[in-house]
């Protein structure tokens, strides 16, 4: 059977070109998602403080809540500290050279004139920890005194200071000037200054470290982990000791798994979906073949043994050489995610022959799905009907075709009422979910629809000319084929559209209720943070009130059957004197009782929880501390604020940087910048941190964008293969007296047709779920966001679907008449 289908494949070339390229696509995104994945457990950076460190010893940032499965975890957005006891308990260890703590804390060098010497990230350590990268010194001697500091080479030049000079230094606190004794080599993604071990310990946590370093005579790694199996601890070793050493790339190593898997999955679904029409399109051409098998005595197992076979060395070929280009489509991929800042710049990608190979075999599976629907109708018709059958195209879907997809129409329309319910992040990611399942529903009664359709415009093409003419009489006859050519084109449009509709009318009504909710007249930032003590010296300004805020995370858990479902999503530590500065919308309670240990609830979120006024909550900080917290009131406007509000001193304490993202203030507070080098003040709310929203809306983009490619790659395929089939009905036009022109001049108004007809179904389908969305979570009809986006994707569609025509048909046409209409099918 693999002899006749390769010997099938070699002389229908140019029919399963189309698929090749469909399955060679699909291979190459699935290839560099498995990379990305892959490299978000085993990628990273190359470490610089714990260079030399054998085993880098951290808080276990994974956070498990009881009786969940082992999928049931998230990731903490902060690095726990680890309890400075467990620095003895290594050092005794066999093996063990020395135990070296670790305490890590904001440290910003100013200038005289209150300029800020940070082009990176700047933090302090205690200079014992220097022996772990090593730092070796340049110039000078280590810190002997508590009012002395050693600095790395480039931090020291920025500031123009040598040992024996002096820098005022900001940490939590105010700046205090101190002692340069000493230069060393420093790292290149941050600036390091060092303290005595005394003063370190005082302006980290005394109690506890943010690492211990472990310097050893052997491979004693298993050793430690056996003695800290009790402790909530990380050992890390070799590449993974850069995701201990930099924030940036553990939170890096945990989204770039999670946002491979997801990305991953819907590629393999979209895979699946244009590997499908794009074979039954390719079957759909050859149906004359197969009617004569079954004629001459095939049995239907045969037919589908063939077909499976065919697609099989088909997508052997792709899918290996998709495999070695999605080598290139990762980096690709990550480029892409370093310029919107998802990932570090630096961070390098792991490439082992597991993804290359896993995505052969999804690839290849993917296809013989594809196989198996595209061969159950050849194979399934009755060798009396099998002639008069490929004779004839037929003009409707099946009937089980036409009721799940109508079934598909009613649950995508009932789907797209959830954002006038629920206006949170699920209500607008619903939209999405209910724009796909209209599609689908969409695509399922294509040629019921496209039917109706060309019988309303048909009239109108007739009257055109004669081209016209004969373009009417062609979409009538063939619906099935118009239908064909305009779902992926409406797939594309409404996909894009909704997609990126979706997340601007999202973050419009954000800002508004940030806007409504944040009453501040300032707002105080700073480059590193802002130190504790800057909301108390603003409110002892006359006239001013203010309020810490602090942008934290959470982590919480819903018993959801005989699954947990695990959750992390934003939340804010405010003051309970923090009324006068913002406007959360309580509902009941008050803020003035949150106080540590209490927390509010947005009311959706206590809804869905049975939480009240009194109740008692279960979270986890953003170091992944598990606390049970008192509700003292509740609030509707968690758009700006999400669905915890912690008090500022429980927030800011379970943060590494242990300072406040801002200061609200109600009043005058310019005057503080002036003893606190660094801060910004700003006006109203535009100084609120949308960092977070900006990047998931461009990682949306990138992602969106990815498929959309891959999606206009089946667009042109579609009609492509479609048009270049049609060599014998040109050929027959042609020879019965239409010339050239008027047969290019029929296709271009087919194009238009397809075209429109696409144009106006991707626009349903986006705008009832867009219209909806729109009204509930901003109160008009209208999303949010430039038309020419809309636009933009019209015009790129149309292109696409008229330029793919338009080839397709000058090529079929290059062949004489009486030469073309003997070629076989």
């Amino acid at each position: 059977m693999l002899t006749l289908a390769w010997q099938t494949v070699k002389a229908r070339t140019s029919g399963f070109v189309g698929a090749f390229v469909a399955i060679l696509c699909g291979t190459a995104l699935v290839a560099a998602c498995g990379i990305l994945m892959e490299s978000g457990f085993r990628g990273g950076v190359p470490t610089e403080r714990y260079a030399a460190a054998d085993v880098v010893v951290t808080g276990d940032r994974t956070v498990r809540p009881p009786g969940g499965d082992v999928l049931a975890f998230e990731h903490a957005a902060e690095q726990p500290a680890v309890p400075a006891a467990l620095v003895a308990k290594i050092a005794a260890v066999p093996g063990v050279k020395a135990a070296v703590p670790e305490w890590t804390f904001p440290a910003v060098v100013t200038g005289p004139a209150g300029q800020v010497f940070a082009d990176r990230p700047s933090l302090g350590h205690n200079w014992e920890s220097a022996v772990l990268a090593p730092f070796t010194l340049k110039a000078g001697r280590a810190p002997a005194a508590d009012d002395e500091v050693v600095l790395d080479a480039g931090l020291a030049e920025r500031a123009g200071v040598a040992p024996g000079g002096e820098v005022r230094i900001m940490t939590r606190q105010a700046p205090v000037t101190y002692r340069v004794s000493g230069v060393v080599a420093g790292g290149n993604r941050q600036a390091a200054v060092f303290f005595s071990d005394a003063e370190a310990k005082q302006l980290g946590r005394p109690d506890q470290v943010n690492a211990i370093g472990v310097l050893t005579t052997g491979d004693v790694a298993k050793s430690i982990e056996e003695a800290l199996a009790a402790d909530q601890v990380t050992v890390s070793t070799g590449a993974d000791r850069s995701a201990a050493e930099f924030d940036d790339v553990s939170q890096t190593k945990a989204v770039l798994a999670l946002i491979a898997g997801s990305f991953g999955g819907y590629a393999v679904l979209v895979a699946i979906f244009v590997v499908a029409g794009t074979l039954a399109l390719t079957v759909e051409q050859r149906r004359r073949e197969f009617a004569l098998l079954r004629a001459v005595g095939a049995t239907p197992r045969q037919i589908r043994k063939m077909i499976g076979a065919e697609t099989l060395v088909v997508s052997a070929g792709a899918g290996v050489l998709g495999s070695l280009l999605g080598i290139a489509v990762s980096h690709g991929l990550r480029s892409a995610f370093a310029a919107i800042g998802v990932v570090p710049a630096d961070f390098s990608l792991s490439i082992s022959p597991i993804p290359l190979v896993a995505a052969l075999l999804i690839g290849m599976g993917a296809a013989r799905v594809a196989a198996w629907s595209a061969a159950r109708r050849p194979s399934s018709i009755k060798p009396v009907e099998a002639l008069g059958e490929a004779a004839v195209q037929r003009k409707d879907a099946g009937r089980i075709r036409l009721a799940v997809g109508w079934v598909l129409l009613a649950i995508g329309a009932g789907a797209t009422t959830l954002p006038l319910f629920f206006r949170s992040q699920l209500g607008a990611a619903m939209s999405v979910m209910a724009a796909l399942v209209l599609i689908i529903g969409l695509a399922l009664v294509g040629p019921r629809v496209a039917g109706h359709a060309t019988r309303l415009v048909a009239p109108a093409l007739s009257r055109m000319s004669n081209a016209g003419y004969l373009a009417a009489a062609n979409v009538l006859a063939n619906s099935r084929r118009l239908a064909a050519a305009v779902t992926p084109l409406m797939l594309a449009i409404g996909f894009a559209v909704v997609n990126f509709y979706s997340q601007t009318t999202f973050t419009a009504a954000v800002q508004q209720e940030t806007a409504r909710s944040v009453t501040a007249d300032q707002v105080i930032t700073g480059v590193a943070g802002v130190p504790q003590e800057v909301a108390g010296a603003a409110r002892r300004l006359p006239g001013v009130t203010a309020t810490s805020l602090v942008r934290t995370q959470v982590i919480t858990a819903r018993k959801t059957g005989d699954s947990v479902e695990v959750n992390r999503g934003p939340a804010n530590g405010l003051d309970p004197d923090a009324g006068a500065a913002v406007d959360l919308g309580v509902t009941a309670g008050s803020l003035k009782d949150l106080r540590p240990g209490t927390v509010a609830l947005s009311s959706t979120y206590a809804y869905w929880e049975n939480k009240k006024v009194g109740d008692t909550t279960e979270l986890w900080f953003a170091d992944g501390t598990p606390a049970r917290l008192k509700v003292v009131a509740l609030y509707e406007h968690d758009l700006a604020f999400g669905d915890q509000v912690l008090n500022a001193e429980d927030a800011r304490a379970h943060t590494t940087a242990g300072m406040d993202t801002a200061v609200l203030v109600k009043g005058d507070a310019a005057g503080l910048v002036s003893r606190y080098p660094g801060l910004t003040v700003t006006g109203g709310v535009a100084a609120q941190d949308r960092g977070d929203e900006r990047t998931q809306f461009l990682l949306n983009l990138v992602a969106v964008g990815v498929i959309l490619g891959y999606v206009a790659i089946s667009v042109s395929n579609t009609l492509v293969m479609s048009t270049a089939a049609r060599r014998r009905e040109f050929a027959l036009l042609r020879l019965v007296g239409t010339d050239t022109r008027q047969v290019v001049r029929m296709m271009r108004t087919e194009a238009l047709v397809t075209v429109g007809l696409a144009a106006l179904l991707g626009t349903v389908v986006a705008a009832l779920p867009l219209t909806l969305l729109a009204i509930g979570f901003t109160g008009v009809p209208l999303p949010t966001g430039p038309l020419w986006v809309y636009l933009a994707v019209l015009g790129a569609a149309a292109a696409l679907g008229v330029v793919s025509i338009a080839v397709a048909t000058r090529l079929s046409l290059r062949a004489k008449p009486i030469d073309a209409i003997g070629i076989r099918e």
